[in-house]
């Protein structure tokens, strides 16, 4: 096992091939002069192909998984040994940026690479997996490749269609796969004994400490809601200020309260109002009904449940000074994921080793995380990205920062692996 750190000099020469290996997944997209790559399309199997031989290249067995995961696995030093399950996703939202995802599965490689140059075996096999869709883009649902690899794939989702009316089942069939086999996908809960999963931040607070390198210390949860304010419409010019029932006006109240009031619940706590339409959205005719958005999201479910609740009885409460009425109907929840307290720790080791000290901070969006933390130990690793830029082609990241993860990467697994 491998007791020093990575010298800088392989970690600069990893680095440098982690970003060389982004660039050639980003000329695989089905929009030319963009990067666009979504779940079962030609370009995802491109991907996970050349993807596959650098995991070869690395010594691992190679492998794409029933629901189309890319996989591989570096033996330990004993056959058949449980693994350390390394990863992240290959997939894309439409005109991404060349990091999200890619980051993760490529600098996984570079860790077991350097073990493999070296002759080195650890007490834990290593596996790695890029998975096939984490954003959801194509059908409108998410974690499709980590949901197949820890058995929870719901049966409706092989029946869910994309724009053009194409179900999973049928996109399964037109690549090679088959749905009724998306259960042999599934991996038993013996087979690894914890998931560590590198990933750009997506935001500004590494930058803003001017710091390469984070632990998560948990994945955000989220509701999400479609509200509404029900005034009455009226003339613009006849109807007098103080006889108004105006929705718009009162989701502005609303909005601005939402804006004053989060932070000062909890720093880590965010809400946001996305979407509005009014109507009937003429210049001239005092606006009646207005539906809107609400997303929050915080690391813990009781405080996030808690400024949910304060938001919505502000609303209630505006709109009975105003007269008029308000609804709110969630559609969506997830609850927070909490990163593992041990793994946490050793990933902060890593990081305090690697950049003299490290960082704690939630990860406001969703990661294949979320579903390999129901079934094993999990954790997070995170890299600056410039701006917090992330979802457009401008997201950025340094090869001196990359070249600092793969340090922290390859210190961590050993640790983890040491202490099998």
């Amino acid at each position: 096992m491998t007791d020093c750190l990575m010298t800088a000099a392989a970690a600069a020469e990893a680095a440098a091939r982690v970003m060389s290996r982004c660039d050639a997944l980003a000329e695989i997209s089905e929009t030319p002069g963009e990067l666009t790559r979504v779940y079962l399309s030609p370009e995802l199997l491109r991907a996970n192909a050349m993807v596959g031989k650098w995991m070869t290249a690395a010594g691992m067995k190679v492998w794409q998984d029933s629901v189309g995961n890319i996989c591989g696995r570096y033996e330990g030093q004993q056959v058949d040994a449980k693994a350390l399950l390394l990863g992240s996703h290959l997939d894309t939202v439409r005109n991404a940026g060349r990091y999200d995802g890619m980051l993760g599965v490529l600098t996984a490689i570079e860790t077991v690479q350097y073990l493999h140059d070296r002759g080195e075996r650890l007490p834990l096999a290593i596996e790695i997996v890029g998975f096939c869709d984490e954003e959801g883009t194509r059908f409108g649902i998410t974690l499709l490749g980590s949901r197949g690899l820890t058995g929870n794939w719901p049966e409706s989702w092989v029946d869910h269609p994309d724009a053009n009316g194409i179900t999973v089942a049928q996109a399964m069939k037109n690549c090679g796969l088959n749905a009724d086999r998306i259960w042999q996908s599934a991996r038993d809960v013996e087979d690894f004994v914890a998931y560590l999963e590198l990933h750009i931040e997506q935001g500004p607070c590494l930058e803003q400490e001017q710091l390469a390198l984070g632990v998560v210390t948990a994945i955000n949860g989220a509701h999400r809601l479609n509200c509404r304010f029900v005034g009455e419409a009226g003339h613009a010019g006849t109807v007098p200020m103080s006889h108004r029932k105006d929705a718009l006006a009162a989701s502005a109240e609303w909005m601005l309260y939402i804006e004053r009031h989060t932070p000062q619940v909890g720093p880590q706590l965010v809400a946001t109002v996305g979407t509005l339409q009014c109507q009937p959205g003429a210049v001239n005719v005092i606006p009646g009904d207005v539906a809107l958005s609400l997303d929050v999201r915080g690391p813990e479910d009781g405080p996030l449940s808690a400024l949910l609740a304060d938001l919505l009885a502000e609303g209630e409460a505006i709109a009975q000074r105003r007269g008029i009425s308000f609804s709110a109907e969630e559609y969506y929840c997830i609850p927070a994921t909490a990163c593992d307290a041990e793994l946490q720790a050793a990933l902060t080791r890593a990081v305090v080793q690697v950049q003299g000290r490290s960082l704690s901070l939630p990860s406001g969006a969703g990661h294949d995380a979320i579903a390999v933390a129901e079934r094993w130990p999990s954790a997070m690793l995170f890299v600056r990205c410039d701006r917090g830029i992330s979802h457009h082609p401008a997201e950025s990241v340094t090869t001196e920062d990359v070249a600092q993860a793969v340090q922290a990467y390859v210190q961590v697994v050993n640790e983890v692996a040491g202490r099998a």
